[in-house]
């Protein structure tokens, strides 16, 4: 379980910031720095997926200001969960360690979501590194081919990144948050589809800016092992079989040529029996929005 440093009040303030991290306090401390400086000034709350670096401590001891809730181990990307179940704000703004918010733009994000009750998910523009170039999947969601039976402050989408999204909190409860057996790496995609599937809309706002300045501390290697591994069980979780089977056949294709695809592949297809349990395909009409951005089908 959890153990805070502090309780996050009730307050005026409409969008709490959360952060899950581990092992990269240093990116951690200056994504600290950018978010308290923040004129909104937001209450923050990191989730510590098990960190074995004094993370929990330094961020005490630099950000008093700052609630850190220790969960003992790395959860992965449901780390997130925890911090939302323990906000006390209708909407959750997330960062990664590596991530913040220009300043504006929580406030821009709360008012779309006060003019716009349907709406459960705010894709940001995001802007990566010193030069703040743009990331190229925001064209992706800028000429979005989702459709939404209601009016959104941008296009529709059925996908955004985690490190500059604001979700509306009661909606993310209602969804279940991220699925405890994903990492961190493309964990969007499942949720994206589950807000869909309880009628919550997703659009990308050009005007909601996050700057992400990726961590250095990456293994390349484990998030590819990660990513073919959730993508199998995202397939297998949430779509029809004719086309969880044809990505399937897909990655095994791949396997030869990538040992750490084939790493992702076999613990995918071990864990299969169990994950399968809480197999769940999404309605048609969603699995219509799906088959508009998969050309490849």
């Amino acid at each position: 379980m959890p153990t805070p440093n502090g309780n996050v009040e009730r307050n005026m303030h409409e969008i709490t910031v959360v952060i899950v991290t581990r092992n990269r306090i240093e990116s951690l401390l200056r994504t600290l720095g950018q978010l308290t400086a923040l004129p909104e000034n937001p209450p923050i709350i990191i989730t510590d997926n098990g960190s074995t670096d004094g993370t929990p401590q330094r961020v005490r001891d630099a950000f008093p200001q700052v609630t850190v809730l220790e969960l003992g181990r790395n959860h992965g990307c449901s780390g997130r969960n925890f911090g939302v179940k323990h906000a006390r704000t209708p909407l959750i703004a997330f960062c990664d360690d590596d991530s913040w918010w220009e300043p504006g733009a929580l406030t821009r994000a709360a008012g779309y979501f006060r003019q716009y009750p349907h709406l459960g998910v705010l894709a940001g523009r995001v802007l990566v590194g010193e030069d703040q170039h743009e990331d190229p999947v925001c064209e992706a969601m800028r000429t979005s081919p989702i459709t939404s039976p209601k009016p959104l402050p941008g296009p529709a989408v059925l996908g955004f990144v985690c490190c500059a999204a604001v979700v509306r909190r009661d909606a993310f409860l209602e969804v279940g948050g991220f699925h405890p057996a994903f990492g961190i790496a493309g964990e969007e995609r499942m949720f994206s589809v589950d807000m869909r599937t309880k009628g919550w809309a997703l659009a990308y706002v050009e005007e909601v800016v996050g700057y992400h300045h990726p961590s250095k501390i990456r293994n390349p290697g484990q998030r590819t092992k990660t990513i073919t591994r959730d993508t199998i069980w995202y397939y297998c979780l949430r779509r029809p079989w004719k086309y969880a089977l044809k990505h399937l056949l897909l990655i095994m294709k791949q396997c030869g040529r990538d040992a750490d695809i084939r790493r992702g592949y076999i613990e995918a297809l071990r864990a299969a029996p169990r994950i399968l349990m809480e197999r769940r395909v999404v309605p048609p009409a969603v699995e219509e929005q799906i088959l508009k951005i998969e050309s490849f089908y």
